[in-house]
């Protein structure tokens, strides 16, 4: 028997059989639904920055890294390469890529033309409800998943298990990881 104590705040008393421990936190996963969770996490100070520029600097897609932030608070983490992994990635490059492409287009002429401000309203929606989709996805992705670990005590930091599943080694990206680490620790 051992404790866990996930950074969500809950402390739990588990046996030693992983299969038995893993269900127990995937538990808790229904009742914090991600996408609520990427709201009010992305709202907190200096989140958004870290996500954008680990999206620019290092090619993170920022749902993937909130999937990894929210697994964490609940002690969870998923194995390199989990199954179902590669096609919500492919959907993340076949739509939201695509959409966020566009959008980022159209920022300039956007400033001086009503019309193109709008069709660049429509399409930052569109990127929303993509990256909404990708974040349920992600959700019933680990609900349902075998390829789980329970996240023990002595286990290493968010930063350090951000840092080495991207391989960040710039100092901006570094320092990225940190503020995810810190923003989710009030959590």
């Amino acid at each position: 028997m051992f404790t866990i104590v996930t950074t969500a705040g809950d402390s739990r008393i588990m046996s030693d059989d992983s299969t038995a421990t893993t269900a127990a936190l995937r538990a808790g996963l229904a009742a914090d639904p991600l996408w609520d969770f990427a709201l009010s996490f992305y709202a907190r100070p200096g989140v958004e920055t870290a996500c954008l520029l680990l999206q620019d600097e290092a090619n993170v897609d920022v749902c993937e890294l909130l999937w990894h932030c929210w697994l964490f608070r609940h002690g969870l983490v998923p194995a390199e390469e989990t199954p179902g992994l590669a096609d919500i990635r492919r959907w993340q490059g076949e739509v939201t890529l695509p959409l966020r492409g566009l959008r980022r287009q159209l920022k300039a002429a956007a400033v001086s033309d009503a019309g193109t401000a709008e069709v660049r309203r429509y399409i930052k929606r569109a990127e929303l409800a993509a990256e909404r989709e990708t974040l349920e996805r992600l959700q019933r992705l680990a609900e349902y998943s075998i390829d789980l670990a329970v996240l023990h005590l002595d286990a290493t930091s968010l930063e350090i298990c951000l840092i080495r599943r991207w391989k960040l080694q710039k100092k901006a990206q570094v320092l990225a990881a940190k503020t995810l680490e810190c923003q989710l620790d009030p959590l």
